[in-house]
């Protein structure tokens, strides 16, 4: 694919009421395979923040009077959009943001299918009409769209983050102003092009890439006029946006860090569970929320399983995700493969093994190898905190209750997953086990149809599912006499 053809389609300027517009000054988004710049893009200030929702709520009674076949219909089009232009969209996120080609794809279809689902849903916004109890008169439960909303989503997954928040929001009758990740900007101003041209009205979507989120968010919330904020990102970002919420008594959905454990019982299919942890481990390269990223595994199948799964890791290819050899891309920069390389030396230093990888190549790129940890203690930093790459430190235990504890044995609890072939004990652990998600025998759990979303400092609200679009909805009572 020409890059420079690639890169020359997608808008460079701030998008506000659907319209690109200049910035009053730029910044460079970079290749994280190459270090080098890709292409520059306007950053947006408080002020283009006002503007943009000025736009929104310039429109906002308009688009929540649309019929709502035509809100679906439009996210329809946008999906059909997306399908078609599969190749093209792919290409720009494994240049932005460094996955390789075939998980881009993969991205791609699954980003389209929020398109696809809520277009659905649109249809499907109930409320119930019952007579009073006391049969003083009829009670009306109607939903309205909480109005215009604001979303900031993380550079992992730059498509499929915002579609899984920007779709329920149009399908509800909501306006929404987008800032996506600075690291990964252009594949969210290219769906915003894509939106445009599936003819949704003007004003209804805004697009803003910065440098200074602090600036645009404060200005965008202590405005007033914002109803929601919806937030992916990391715990700690999410707390203060949060409290800064609060404040307004804004709606909220955060969705945050993640720890999730991989849990293999002693009576799993080995190979299967294998198959899983890598599906679950080194999807989108470990960069990941729901990432597999601390194994507890039963001490009679751990050193069987640990010798498989290192096979399978050594397999990995490191290289620039348009390279069709390459099965393993860059991280995101640096400093994440800097973090990550604290992480696996923490783990060594208090008595964990590496059995392969566990040093970044260095050079140009911010590459970081395919690696397993055994024998990881209890007290590595590795298996408390999240690891955002592609290292799979691996504990034993014994009983199915000191797998489950260690299981629970995080402040996180957004994924989980659990390998065994007793139904029983499946269900066991998993009711047991505190995360909003749980896949049993399975390494990929993210469905547009299921409800996304954690517990405990993993964050609150649901996107997917029948679910997401109630985040986007007010409840409204109407008393009716008789």
């Amino acid at each position: 694919m020409d890059t420079s053809a690639l890169l020359a389609s997608v808008p460079t300027g701030l998008w506000i009421g659907g319209e690109e517009r200049a910035g009053s000054s730029t910044f460079d988004v970079l290749n994280p395979a190459t270090e080098e710049v890709l292409i520059s893009v306007a950053d947006a200030t408080a002020e283009d923040a006002v503007a943009a929702l000025d736009a929104a709520c310039a429109v906002q009674a308009e688009w929540a009077a649309t019929a709502p076949r035509e809100r679906g219909e439009i996210l329809r089009a946008v999906f059909e959009s997306i399908t078609e232009r599969t190749d093209e969209i792919a290409a720009l996120m494994t240049l932005e943001m460094g996955k390789v080609l075939a998980e881009s794809k993969g991205e791609v279809k699954y980003g389209s299918e929020f398109f696809r689902w809520f277009a659905e849903e649109a249809v499907r916004i109930g409320g119930r009409y019952t007579p009073a109890p006391a049969g003083t008169g009829r009670i009306i439960v109607t939903k309205a769209p909480v109005g215009p909303c604001y979303a900031i989503t993380p550079w992992n997954f730059p498509l499929a983050m915002g579609t899984r928040k920007i779709g329920p929001a149009l399908a509800a009758g909501c306006t929404m102003i987008v800032k996506p990740a600075q690291e990964t900007p252009l594949t969210m101003l290219l769906l915003a092009k894509l939106i445009d041209e599936a003819g949704l009205p003007k004003g209804v979507l805004s697009v803003l890439p910065t440098t200074k989120p602090r600036d645009v968010t404060t200005a965008l919330i202590d405005d007033g006029r914002i109803r929601k904020l919806t937030f992916t990102g990391s715990t700690g970002v999410g707390k203060a946006l949060a409290k800064q919420a609060s404040d307004a008594l804004l709606r909220q959905s955060m969705e945050l860090g993640g720890n999730a454990p991989f849990i293999v019982f002693d009576d799993a299919d080995v190979d299967a569970a294998v198959d899983g942890a890598i599906l679950a481990k080194m999807r989108n390269g470990g960069e990941a929320c729901t990432a597999a990223n601390r194994f507890h595994v039963a001490n009679a199948v751990r050193e069987e399983f640990t010798e498989k799964l290192v096979k399978r890791m050594s397999e990995f290819t490191l290289g620039d995700g348009l390279d069709p050899s390459a099965t393993l891309g860059p991280l995101i920069n640096a400093k994440q493969v800097s973090t990550v390389q604290d992480l696996v030396s923490d783990a060594v230093s208090r008595g964990a093994t590496v059995a392969v990888g566990g040093v970044a190549p260095g050079g140009p790129g911010n590459f970081y190898p395919a690696t397993v940890l055994a024998d990881v203690p209890a007290d590595a930093r590795i298996l408390k905190e999240e690891v955002f790459g592609p290292v799979a430190p691996i504990a034993g235990f014994d009983t199915d209750e000191q797998g489950i504890a260690a299981a629970n044995d995080t402040e996180y609890g957004l994924a989980a997953y659990v390998y065994t072939q007793s139904l029983d004990r499946a269900l066991r652990a998993a009711e047991g086990i505190e995360a909003g998600m749980v896949g049993v025998n399975r390494g990929v759990i993210s469905d547009p149809a299921a409800p996304f979303g954690g517990v405990k400092e993993s964050g609150f609200g649901r996107e997917g599912g029948t679910e997401g679009i109630e985040e986007y909805l007010d409840t409204k009572y109407i008393a009716l006499t008789n």
